[in-house]
């Protein structure tokens, strides 16, 4: 079996450091933009479209992604938490599954990320927004990850909190599991797949107790 797993709202809670990230570079660009509701409901988002969809105008959205991503270096493992049960989760994933992160945060700070919260040694692979052309939903990201994983095909899934992760696993018809720790809600979530847990650590034990079954 292989799990690939989202990163923000499914294993950590990054919100904090997105957040002051966006405020920061709206005021050094001059912005007066802080609507916390609006920048909430597109994270999962590429930055790029972030910004786009609020009110950047295309030719100056590189330049906000670029103070963006500065900023957050600086401060993303300070204000960054495992969300409850992520920990275990990806031990206990490891014990049965092999391992993968596919997400649309850039891949060198999310390595950093896991590096910081010691769970980088239990994921084979790694996909994050610099190693795609088409980000989620689009099927690039899991079909890349999954190329790291070798020998028989396997049987696949995909845990995430947002639309994005589970209609990416559609596209490159994998299965999915949400998650209700993250960004969309579950009526939002329930349009795409039947199979939706509170948190990370249920979705685990969901897929260990069916790899027990098979065996």
């Amino acid at each position: 079996m292989i799990i690939l797993f989202d990163l923000d709202g499914t294993l950590i809670d990054s919100t904090e450091a997105i957040l002051e990230s966006f405020y920061h570079t709206f005021e050094s660009h001059g912005h007066s933009q802080r609507d916390t509701e609006a920048v909430k409901a597109l994270i999962g988002y590429p930055l790029d479209i972030m910004f786009a969809e609020l009110g950047i105008e295309q030719e100056y959205v590189w330049d906000f992604v670029a103070t963006y991503k500065e900023h957050y270096r600086q401060i993303s493992t300070q204000k960054t938490l495992l969300l409850p049960g992520a920990s275990e989760a990806v031990k206990r994933a490891s014990q049965f599954a092999e391992l993968g992160i596919v997400t649309t945060k850039t891949g060198e700070y999310s390595q950093i990320l896991l590096e910081h919260f010691g769970l980088m040694q239990y994921f084979k692979v790694l996909i994050g927004r610099e190693h795609v052309e088409h980000p989620k939903p689009h099927q690039e990201p899991i079909l890349k990850a999954l190329e790291s994983f070798k020998g028989d095909e396997k049987e696949v899934w995909m845990i995430g909190d947002t639309k994005l992760d589970l209609l990416c696993a559609k596209n490159a018809e994998v299965n999915a599991i949400a998650v209700l720790s993250g960004y969309d809600d579950y009526g939002t979530l329930k349009m795409f797949t039947d199979i939706i847990f509170d948190d990370v650590l249920e979705a685990v034990k969901h897929l260990e107790m069916k790899k027990i079954s098979h065996i």
